[in-house]
């Protein structure tokens, strides 16, 4: 059809029109009616439906994230009691505070045993505390020959106690060496000193952090 024939066309009388100008019409309207929806429904579902489908790809990550946790529960309990078990060897290896007294005679005869003499053997006079556990060093100086005093150190070792020796130092003398040290045992605490510890250690309030 010409420009001048579509010119002629009656609006009123779109149902006389020929077959072209109708289906002009028609797509016109269709794509009025798509906009249309689009703009004023269509736009706002399709946000609200990326919007869950998001919610959803965070659900689905936290439920494969606690699937995971829960198939690996079984080994961390597991993990967690051999964990809890060393521990409780570890502790073993700390007196108690009645056990203290009879550490140190096993420190003094472990030297007798080697045959070494104390010049010195003196514990310190207040204990080093630590969240749950002491500490006491004990200053010593032993003469003797130095495979006693080597063997002396490893008999320390091989206490059932932890026991350890610190700033060693070795000087010639006349029956063999001279061995300056700091020995160092270790207690745990009870309840009420590791609950009066806490009390020491806690901040108080409006203490600068």
């Amino acid at each position: 059809m010409t420009l001048d024939e579509l010119r002629r066309l009656d609006p009123k009388k779109i149902g006389s029109w020929p077959a072209l100008p109708k289906l002009g019409v028609l797509v016109l309207v269709l794509a009025a009616i798509l906009v249309a929806s689009y703009w004023f429904d269509w736009q706002h579902q399709i946000e609200q439906i990326k919007a869950e489908e998001q919610k959803e790809e965070k659900l689905r990550a936290t439920f494969l994230e606690k699937k995971k946790l829960a198939i690996d529960l079984p080994l961390y309990k597991k993990r967690l009691d051999d964990i809890e078990k060393q521990f409780g060897a570890l502790l073993k290896q700390l007196p108690g505070k009645s056990e203290m007294d009879a550490l140190l005679i096993d420190i003094n005869q472990a030297g007798l045993g080697r045959g070494l003499q104390f010049e010195l053997f003196r514990p310190a006079a207040r204990e080093t505390t630590r969240d749950f556990y002491a500490e006491l060093p004990i200053t010593i100086k032993v003469t003797g020959s130095y495979h006693d005093i080597g063997a002396f150190a490893s008999d320390i070792g091989k206490l059932s106690r932890i026991v350890t020796l610190n700033d060693i130092a070795l000087a010639t003398a006349k029956d063999g060496l001279v061995m300056d040290a700091t020995a160092k045992t270790f207690r745990y605490l009870d309840e009420a000193e590791v609950a009066q510890q806490r009390r020491t250690t806690k901040p108080k309030p409006g203490a600068r952090k």
